[in-house]
């Protein structure tokens, strides 16, 4: 077979390689318009579930990135300069490009042909092979060109984010919220490393203006929120990467193939980053075209397969992101909420985990937490 995967993102890197180490006759080919070294934004995060699947896919990736993890059980809820801890909830931080690395040097071990700072753009280009596919990210420019085919849904969200770094070590999912004059700032924190963080600020549209945000250049805006994050950023600074306020654009497509071509990763669907789903979404994708091309022996059959199985699937994982989404949107009307309680709403707000999930995660929060409520929540 020959196959092209446009974009060397998680999701077509990976790809690439269960398809080449399982058929090292096939010809797999991989183009990204960006350089090998070329990421954007820190770390990025998995849960346990995301884990057992690369172990149980392809081991010695799944080696070389566990001897990269950051792992932490808890997540804290900052309120009110109140920390409340809640265990049992296993994730691993990694930083975005030694993922990279690590699937480009596999991949280059196992015969794939990398092509980086090139992009196909003349449909030409992807013309005589036997499997295109299309993992070009959140900006997909083959998903544009082919609008009419794929039908995306493409819905920008009113909340402003920016990705920054910073050397204070975050140990656990921390979710900060501080208000101030101008409104309600979030950050969503965690390391990905031995001295690096990823620190995420969000804010909804009014905070964002009434802060003037759209007339700071990013050092300016920086240093704003670094003074909204002093206690929290214990006086480090924040770390750019080509940082930007952004809107987070929530990605569906109706239709997943034309023809030979097939859409995985951000370019098919995005789950918001308060899940922290997104490359989850990405490996799994790729685990699971690969296998249906495996188990059912052409092209036309193993997309129609991928889809079919993988939708029901992803579209739950968004459903679930959709709810916390849209939580953090309207998270001013919760802050009146006692630290205690607001760590109850942040834990149950996607509906996937309920009291009896949470007793089994960490049961001395469940106790406290309704010790507090049966005294009267003061």
């Amino acid at each position: 077979m020959n196959i092209l995967v446009i974009g060397g993102g998680p999701a077509g890197l990976y790809f690439s390689l269960l398809a080449k180490k399982k058929h090292p006759d096939w010809a797999v080919r991989v183009v990204e318009r960006n350089a090998p070294d070329a990421t954007f934004g820190w770390g990025v995060v998995f849960n346990d579930k995301t884990q057992n699947y690369l172990r149980d896919t392809d081991e010695p990736t799944w080696r070389d990135m566990t001897a990269a993890y950051q792992t932490w059980d808890n997540v804290d809820v900052v309120h009110r300069d109140t920390r409340i801890s809640i265990r049992g909830n296993r994730f691993s931080g990694i930083q975005r490009l030694a993922m990279l690395q690590i699937l480009q040097k596999h991949c280059a071990a196992a015969g794939v042909v990398l092509e980086f700072g090139r992009e196909l753009i003349d449909p030409g280009d992807w013309k005589g092979y036997d499997l295109v596919v299309v993992a070009d990210g959140v900006n997909s420019s083959t998903r544009r060109t082919l609008a009419a085919h794929f039908q995306p849904d493409i819905q920008v969200r009113p909340n402003k984010y920016i990705w920054y770094g910073t050397r204070t070590l975050f140990h656990g999912l921390t979710l900060t919220f501080r208000p101030n004059e101008h409104g309600l700032w979030i950050a969503h924190s965690y390391k990905f490393n031995a001295d690096t963080s990823t620190f995420i600020v969000e804010c909804d549209p009014v905070t964002w203006a009434a802060a003037g945000m759209d007339r700071k250049e990013e050092p300016a805006a920086r240093a704003y929120l670094e003074q909204v994050f002093a206690k929290d950023l214990r006086g480090a600074p924040l770390l750019s990467n080509k940082s930007a306020w952004i809107n987070f654009q929530r990605i569906r497509n109706a239709h997943w193939t034309h023809g030979n071509m097939v859409l995985i990763g951000d370019a098919l669907h995005t789950a918001h980053f308060s899940i922290g789903s997104g490359t989850r979404l990405a490996l799994e994708d790729a685990i699971a075209l690969f296998g249906a091309l495996e188990t059912r022996g052409s092209v036309p059959a193993g997309l129609a397969a991928f889809e079919a199985e993988r939708r029901p699937k992803a579209d739950d994982l968004q459903a679930a992101a959709q709810v916390s989404m849209e939580w953090f949107e309207n998270a001013g009307k919760d802050m009146g909420l006692h630290p205690m309680e607001l760590a109850w709403v942040l834990m149950t707000r996607s509906g996937k985990i309920d009291r009896e999930n949470l007793a089994r995660r960490d049961p001395a929060f469940v106790a406290a937490y309704e010790a507090w409520k049966a005294g009267g929540g003061a």
